[in-house]
């Protein structure tokens, strides 16, 4: 069925997606990187991890989760009798991308007295081959208990785990996968933007490479970074991660300003998650209407996902929402050796 000549517009858009919601028992998500017309009619609005959490504590029958694939992967590990559909099946991420299931699986057996620690940003074939899950703020108090004598792999994000390399004087070895959105940052440009307006903070992803971090007055996750925001002094602030975020803050803190870090280009035209992109009004409007697309995981492998999830959630449940996944409302969020990867 066409979508551009089946779906509704404007405000009649808006009201047979709220009907499809109560129709379907349906939940909707939306990350943070989503654009503000998905953010605002989404149920929660937060980090991958937690609106799962979320959605799994809810009596829908219909998760809706507009962000990228291992997002939704996610939310049906932890809701396995719920319905999880994706706005389009194609979101998907670098990172994930960069991590293969096989060539992961062979670089682990190539180093068997290492254990991995996996950012969550991967495949659930790669979550279930994982000792750990980590978050980009619980991957802090996770590491920090593991003995410092235990060799570590840590994928997929190598800037990420650089920063945590460089922080706490760990050595591990990196898989060596990217972020396409915050590699787009430009060191030059985003210094002649801290010219421009001296007395703004920059506040950093640990996604980003350490030509930007290094610059940072504050370095978190997503919902770290909208923490920041509410409590710096000033009233202008650099961000240096996917501008879509800069919506949330603009609506809980119109006095102050946002300025998000620029590209290669300038501006922050190439700073704008392509995966993200792909999800539509249009798109989620389709999905609640016809349940697809679906995610469908398959049981042994949704259980050998779930325990590197499980034990990252035993390990870190202090700071598993505190500064790794947001909130629905921003009030309420209190180079090592590397292989080839081809």
């Amino acid at each position: 069925m066409s979508i551009e000549t089946k779906v509704p517009a404007g405000e009649d858009l808006l009201a047979e997606i709220d009907r499809l919601r109560k129709e379907r028992n349906a939940v909707i998500l939306a990350h943070y990187y989503q654009t503000p017309d998905i953010q605002d009619i989404a149920d929660y609005v937060g980090d991958s991890l937690q609106l799962s959490q979320m959605a799994a504590e809810t009596d829908a029958d219909v998760i809706a989760f507009c962000g990228v694939k291992f997002m939704a992967d996610t939310a049906k590990i932890l809701s396995p009798e719920k319905i999880v559909v994706l706005p389009d099946m194609d979101a998907g991420c670098s990172l994930e991308d960069s991590c293969p299931p096989e060539k992961f699986k062979a670089f682990r057996e190539a180093h068997p007295d290492h254990i991995a620690l996996t950012y969550i940003n991967c495949s659930t074939e790669v979550k279930a081959l994982s000792d750990i899950i980590v978050t980009s703020s619980s991957a802090e108090t996770i590491l920090q208990q593991i003995p410092e004598d235990q060799k570590i792999i840590f994928g997929p994000d190598r800037h990420l785990g650089g920063y945590l390399s460089r922080k706490f004087n760990r050595e591990m070895l990196l898989w060596p996968g990217v972020c396409i959105v915050h590699e787009a940052f430009s060191e030059t440009e985003l210094l002649k933007l801290k010219e421009e307006h001296p007395d703004a903070p920059i506040a950093a992803h640990p996604e980003c490479p350490p030509t930007i971090v290094d610059h940072a007055d504050f370095v978190g996750s997503t919902s770290g970074i909208l923490k920041f925001a509410q409590e710096f002094e000033g009233d202008t602030l650099i961000v240096a991660t996917e501008p879509h975020i800069i919506h949330q803050m603009e609506k809980a803190l119109p006095e102050k300003n946002f300025i998000g870090a620029p590209g290669a280009d300038g501006n922050c035209s190439c700073n704008i998650c392509p995966y993200m992109a792909l999800n539509t009004m249009e798109k989620l409007y389709v999905a609640l209407r016809d349940l697809e697309p679906r995610i469908e995981i398959e049981e042994n492998l949704r259980l050998k996902a779930k325990e590197s999830l499980d034990r990252m959630l035993e390990m870190a449940s202090s700071s598993v929402g505190k500064g790794d996944i947001g909130a629905v409302e921003i009030e309420d969020i209190p180079e090592d050796e590397v292989p080839s990867g081809d």
